[in-house]
């Protein structure tokens, strides 16, 4: 019995299998929806579980973008020469020049070795010269430059872009604001007008002139970059326009002028990783060097207001440490004996929290502020001393002159 069958058990077996290969295959034969087709697999990404399901269409309105007006191409400025024409004549060739001692070698200081040169020893002062620019801003022959151009020089000479050479007498300088004044005396000058350095704007065209590498008068251009430029441990005062023109060595006391050549600023530091121009530079506001001009001619020097205080930023750790529940104000660090903030009952250690009623974040920036007042003004402090506030008055003194730094190679 069992023989007769078999024959007869394999189609059978087969045909089954085949049903349940065709019904998965074809679902749809009995009536159930065929699963989504899945998307290839890409490697690095994993697929959720809810994009197998299927999504409900949302209906939202489409979202308003600002259309841009079309682009203007008209034909832009292509030359600047007459703003350089009225510019370029005010800006001279500063070549400074000083004697500084050479070190003796210590044989020479021997009788036995003297003996072997007699009257011709080797000369033990030697000549260092330096190049620099600056801007003639006044018809009397008054010529603005940085300080370091001609720190510690013996000797200034000047030369004019028509020729003309002339020695120049230091009026003044401050070192705080590297800033300078010269005097030449020659007559028929080119003078070049300052701008008001309030309405300078980002963006602005800005021109450089100056002497770079002592190759002679050279015009470079780019914008203003940024304003108010200050913390970048150049001058104890800092307050610098910034700009992509080039700079390079030689164009300290340069002039920075605007796309009508007027004076900017005066050109003064770079940044650089190369020791060339890099599109990093900044100069000193011509309003600050107007206000530094005046000082110098008419007083000699520069008075500003002074506290006799050492200021340090307060950082939240600080903070806290004072009792304060957020970083306001600056840390008295040290004060000077017998200055203002002294004689006002100031400590190291306190917290000055505002200067005439305006709050204090930057101790730079007020630094700044409190050099524009006039010395003998008496201003309201408050200040935070274990934990309790307090109000004091103090009385600006005038900032003592810094002591001259000794130029380099001396």
């Amino acid at each position: 019995m069992r023989r007769t069958l078999l024959p007869y058990l394999w189609p059978v077996l087969i045909g089954v299998l085949a049903a349940i290969v065709l019904l998965n295959a074809f679902p749809q034969l009995i009536g159930r929806p065929a699963p989504p087709p899945t998307a290839p697999a890409t490697p690095g990404l994993v697929q959720s579980e809810d994009e197998t399901q299927p999504r409900e269409t949302q209906s939202r309105e489409a979202p308003e973008v600002r259309q841009a007006e079309p682009l203007t191409r008209q034909q832009g400025r292509t030359s600047y020469a007459q703003a350089v024409e009225r510019a370029a004549p005010a800006v001279v060739n500063i070549y400074s020049t000083r004697v500084v001692e050479r070190e003796e070698h210590p044989l020479m200081s021997d009788p036995f070795f003297r003996q072997f040169f007699g009257d011709e020893l080797p000369s033990r002062q030697r000549m260092l010269s330096s190049l620099g620019s600056g801007v003639i801003v006044s018809d009397d022959g008054y010529v603005l430059t940085n300080h370091h151009v001609i720190r510690g020089a013996d000797q200034i000479q000047v030369a004019l872009r028509d020729g003309r050479e002339t020695l120049a007498e230091v009026i003044g300088t401050d070192p705080e604001s590297d800033l300078a004044v010269l005097r030449i005396d020659l007559e028929s000058l080119p003078v070049m007008e300052l701008t008001d350095t309030t309405e300078v704007a980002v963006g602005d065209v800005s021109l450089a002139i100056g002497n770079p590498f002592g190759v002679g008068q050279t015009v470079t251009m780019g914008i203003i970059s940024a304003t108010g430029r200050s913390h970048l441990g150049l001058n104890a005062y800092e307050d610098f326009i910034q700009t992509d023109a080039a700079i390079n060595p030689g164009n300290s006391g340069g002039a920075l002028v605007n796309a009508e050549g007027a004076l900017v600023g005066i050109n003064t530091a770079i940044f650089s990783r190369s020791g060339g121009s890099q599109g990093i530079g900044f100069a000193i506001p011509a309003n600050l060097a107007r206000n530094i001009l005046e000082e110098l001619v008419t007083r000699g020097r520069v008075i500003r207001g002074w506290m006799g205080i050492e200021a340090q930023e307060l950082n939240q750790e600080l903070a806290a440490s004072f009792g304060l529940q957020t970083p306001a104000g600056v840390i008295i660090a040290g004060v000077v004996p017998d200055g203002p903030a002294d004689r006002a009952g100031l400590q190291p250690g306190d917290v000055l929290l505002e200067v005439d009623g305006q709050p204090v974040l930057d101790p730079r920036r007020t630094m700044s502020d409190l050099a524009a007042m006039a010395p003998g003004t008496r201003l309201p402090l408050t200040v935070v001393r274990g934990g309790e506030r307090r109000e004091v008055t103090i009385e600006l003194g005038e900032r003592p002159t810094p002591e001259p730094r000794r130029p380099d190679g001396e």
